[in-house]
């Protein structure tokens, strides 16, 4: 899995190099990737937006910029979890593809 901090296009050039890591599954967490078209990724990987807001992007007090941080991690943490427990190895790349498109939505 592959959930990139940089812009898309900066991890689609670098995961297109010839000796980088094979992606079985890609996902973006920008709220403006949601926006953006997503490029074609070496190898075809699942793809998924699991849109979060950017915590880096809140201005407040300490403590909202804290719960911002929080807030992001825990909806993060959240969705891999339920990615890691889907049965990957039984189920068709279809039907792991509509999962994680649930997972981004819950």
């Amino acid at each position: 899995m592959l959930i990139c901090p940089r812009t898309v296009s900066e991890a689609r050039d670098e995961f297109a190099k010839p000796d980088a890591p094979k992606l079985d599954f890609v996902c973006t967490v920008c709220d403006n990737a949601a926006k953006d078209v997503c490029p074609v990724w070496p190898g075809q990987p699942l793809t998924a937006h699991w849109g979060v807001a950017d915590p880096a992007a809140v201005r407040g007090t300490t403590a909202e910029i804290n719960r911002a941080y929080r807030d992001a991690f825990m909806i993060l943490e959240r969705r891999i979890g339920l990615f890691l427990c889907l049965p990957l190895a039984t189920i068709s790349k279809m039907a792991i593809k509509q999962e994680i498109d649930k997972i981004g939505h819950q």
